[in-house]
């Protein structure tokens, strides 16, 4: 699946609309149609199967870059790595679990735009805890939500409100607010005072310890993790995955109060809920892992 030449690509010079335009020639695929181009990629390596399981999924690929707008980043660049975990999603793609490209691929398409974003934002030098990302790819949202768009710091009940919201510290959430408000600097600002020693932003940015080799690995890990991640969510049921999806992994989480509603049970039981899935694919994942190990050590 090495040859993607022919793909379209979105450019600045061409314009997203050009780009779109462009996708929606590829047809979308009916149930039976993918399952017998994954099952030709999986047996046989076709890769003119994988090629059209791919150009049939560009439009979702872009609908989701679509909706992280908001960083400061060149969209062109967000929807082609979003291209990239579509690629991922379709060489690791298995037909026989029994559920559609789609959402298969959507875990993979986020992934790899929030791992871009991150890796653009290394002028604000984020913290890389899950809780710590989840509140940078949150927090736009939920000052939105209750209209709290001043600049600068928050008011205290803002903050409080957010923090609870989004199941971080008050303290993570000025910090985070702090490091986002001023994420729009010029690379080309002057730290400090004008003059023969001051420094621009960009002198910061370079890695004398960089080593090109281990970063290849930790991608390679990261990619591995993902793929695993999908296999483990196999242990939730229906309802179980859908909770912890909403709550934990979509760009938008949804609070208790709209659960309870959906299902018809209190915030208490949803809140059970979640906690147990996640505690589920905590477990499935270290057994994963630990098979993997073994595996390795064969």
């Amino acid at each position: 699946m090495s040859n993607y030449a022919n793909l379209p690509a979105p450019t600045p010079e061409g314009g997203l609309n050009r780009y779109m335009q462009e996708i929606r020639k590829f047809p979308l695929l009916e149930p039976e149609e993918e399952y017998m181009l994954a099952k030709r990629w999986v047996e046989e390596q076709d890769t003119q199967a994988a090629h059209r399981m791919v150009t049939s999924h560009l439009r979702l690929a872009a609908k989701i870059a679509m909706g992280y707008r908001g960083y400061g980043l060149p969209q062109a660049e967000v929807i082609s790595e979003a291209n990239v975990g579509l690629m991922q999603a379709v060489k690791r793609f298995d037909p026989e679990k029994g559920f559609r490209l789609a959402t298969y691929a959507m875990w993979w398409i986020r992934a790899s735009i929030q791992e871009y974003i991150l890796r653009s934002w290394s002028l604000v030098k984020l913290g890389t805890t899950s809780a710590q990302k989840k509140l940078f790819f949150n927090l736009r949202k939920a000052k939105s939500k209750i209209g709290a768009l001043e600049e600068g710091d928050m008011r205290p009940e803002n903050v409080k409100q957010i923090a609870t919201d989004l199941g971080v510290t008050e303290a993570e959430v000025i910090s985070m607010n702090r490091r986002l408000s001023g994420g729009d600097a010029s690379l080309n600002a002057t730290i400090g005072s004008e003059g023969e020693g001051s420094m621009q932003w960009q002198d910061w940015l370079e890695d004398e310890d960089a080593d090109q080799a281990n970063d290849y690995a930790e991608r390679d890990e990261m990619q591995a993790r993902r793929a695993m991640l999908a296999q483990a969510m196999d242990v939730l049921n229906e309802r179980e995955r859908d909770i912890l999806t909403q709550r934990r992994l979509a760009d938008e989480t949804v609070t208790l109060e709209d659960l309870s509603t959906q299902y018809e049970v209190s915030r208490e039981r949803i809140r059970q809920i979640e906690v147990r899935a996640f505690e589920k694919l905590q477990k499935r994942m270290r057994e994963l892992a630990s098979e993997k190990g073994m595996m390795e050590d064969a």
